[in-house]
């Protein structure tokens, strides 16, 4: 339920696991709800029409694009942004993957290809290269190349699973 507050409507979600809530004009992007009104600046906007990536969010747990959804259009739901990947104040595998490979240079479209790796992980937890290519090719990047990015995202992939299959024999020793 949306509270009204002359033009502006009051939304309340999650946001990086903790209950925030703002207010938005009714035709307010996402994008611009979450940079200007929520501080989370990690969320870049790009083209504005949804091509290019970089606004790319969890909500939910699925990749989407901020710049093609209202803010009102949050209200209840949960939303992760790039600042939601950092783990104690440092980097989390994937972006420390990114970091070793290097796959970015500008860093524009990093936060939305992060995004999108993650969730992308999440449900394909061992893929293919042409599967990891098939995901970034919602991504615009001018400066990488993608090569750096593919390989990133294989390496956590394989260390990711290797993780879990230690996990596992541990479990089958201890029973």
């Amino acid at each position: 339920m949306h509270v009204k507050s002359d033009q502006r409507t009051r939304v309340i979600f999650t946001l990086n696991g903790r209950e925030r809530s703002g207010h938005a004009e009714p035709r307010m992007q996402l994008s611009d709800f979450l940079r200007h009104e929520m501080g989370a600046t990690g969320t870049h906007i790009g083209c504005e029409h949804g091509v290019c990536g970089a606004c790319t969010v969890l909500v939910d747990g699925r990749a989407s694009r901020a710049c093609l959804m209202l803010a009102v259009q949050v209200h209840g739901r949960r939303l992760e942004t790039v600042e939601s990947l950092a783990e104690d104040g440092g980097l989390n595998d994937l972006q420390q993957a990114f970091h070793n490979h290097h796959a970015l240079q500008c860093g524009f479209c990093t936060a939305g290809i992060l995004m999108s790796c993650s969730e992308f992980l999440a449900r394909v937890p061992a893929p293919t290269e042409t599967q990891v290519r098939d995901m970034l090719s919602g991504h615009l990047c001018r400066c990488t190349g993608y090569t750096g990015i593919v390989n990133a995202v294989l390496e956590v992939a394989a260390t990711r699973r290797q993780f879990q299959e230690g996990d596992t024999e541990q479990e089958n020793n201890n029973v």
